[in-house]
Order: C-alpha cells, then sequence, then structure tokens
C-alpha cells in the first residue's frame, strides 16, 4: 500500500505542519471502519478529566486497530467530536503523540455528546 500527502500549493489555502489536505491510498488491501470510540476504561466508565479520556480513546484505538492486525501507522482518516471548543489543542496534542507526529486527513466539530462525562470521542479510518 502506498500513501501520498496531497497539498496543492495553489487554489486552496496552505496546510499547516500536523494538516494535510488529502491522502492518496493507492493498493490498499484492506481497510477497517472504527466507530466513535470514548475515553472509557474496560468497565465502560469515563475516565475524570480530559487528558485521562485522550489516553483511553488512544489506549482503546490500538487494541482497535491490534485485532485486525493494524496500528496508528494505518490510520488514514481521524474525526474528533470534542464536547467543549476549548478541548481542540489537548486533543490535537494527543493526536500528534499518538501518531509520532504523522499528518493524516482530520477533522474537529465541537458537539454535544450523548453524556455529560464524554468530553471527546474519536472515529478513524485506517488501511492496509
Amino acid at each position: 500500500m502506498e500513501m501520498i500527502m496531497r497539498n496543492p500549493a495553489s487554489g486552496v489555502y496552505p496546510a499547516s505542519p500536523d494538516y494535510i489536505h488529502a491522502l492518496e491510498i493507492r493498493h490498499p488491501s484492506r481497510l477497517l471502519f472504527v466507530s466513535g470510540t470514548m475515553g472509557l476504561d474496560q468497565e465502560g466508565m469515563a475516565a475524570a478529566d480530559l487528558e485521562a479520556q485522550l489516553e483511553l480513546i488512544w489506549s482503546n484505538l490500538r487494541a482497535i486497530l491490534a485485532s485486525a492486525d493494524m496500528t496508528v501507522d494505518n490510520i488514514v482518516r481521524l474525526t474528533s467530536y470534542l464536547s467543549d471548543g476549548a478541548f481542540m489543542e489537548a486533543n490535537q496534542n494527543a493526536r500528534l503523540r499518538a501518531l509520532v507526529g504523522r499528518a493524516v486527513p482530520t477533522t474537529a466539530i465541537i458537539v454535544e455528546t450523548l453524556r455529560d462525562d464524554w468530553l471527546v470521542e474519536i472515529e478513524i479510518i485506517a488501511a492496509g
């Protein structure tokens, strides 16, 4: 599988170091669509604060990816649902740590979550 970043030099605003406009995937043999994943522990309880929820989310995503013999290197699209716009920077930093700085097409949306204690939810698409 080949991944090609697509950041046109003209006709669209410039991408930032942690953001790309598009990612072309050539010759994938598998796609994995992961439901929105919350910062819940194995008993289904939400962690107490944003940082702990982000840690759990990425731990949960790694476990889901591993079940498909994939890693975070296979993530090709990510959408974050934040219950507060103030969470943007912490979410971005957690994503950059988890992906070791690798940029993928990403969107962050401010939403009302299904439960008040769910601060952030992340869904991904992975390819292999």
